[in-house]
């Protein structure tokens, strides 16, 4: 599976979203070439963990700026968000049940979950948080 490049398109236009986006693409990229190169499951283990705690705190950073600026899409928004973290989870659980194997279909779900997201409600946020800073 090809990287995904960071570039204008996955930018919100709002720095302190798009520099947690960044480091998402990073970490989704070091994870995709885990398993691509057959790295060790316990470093791939790793590797989805990061991941996830990452993206975790990057959802919380992202409510907390919602709060701030009185964000009208708050609850809509938070409820993806939670959405998202069961899903990782749910697939991180799939991958410990498997022996520690991630799939090429899991890596492929995961950039699609990240790029939607981003694509979806994260414009959305951007347009606002730059409209009211």
């Amino acid at each position: 599976m090809k990287d995904l490049i960071w570039d204008k398109t996955l930018s919100v236009e709002f720095e302190e979203i798009d520099e947690d986006h960044r480091r998402l693409v990073e970490l989704f990229n070091i994870l995709n070439h885990s398993v691509t190169e057959g790295e060790a499951a316990n470093y791939i283990e790793a590797v989805l963990e990061e991941l996830i705690s990452f993206t975790v705190w990057h959802f919380r950073h992202e409510e907390r700026l919602m709060l701030k600026y009185d964000y009208d899409g708050f609850l809509e928004h938070k409820t993806e968000h939670q959405e998202l973290i069961n899903s990782a989870k749910e697939l991180q659980q799939e991958f410990l049940k498997r022996g520690k194997v991630l799939l090429n279909e899991d890596i492929e779900y995961l950039e699609r979950w990240l790029t939607g997201h981003i694509f979806a409600a994260d414009m959305d946020l951007g347009s606002y948080l730059i409209e009211v800073t």
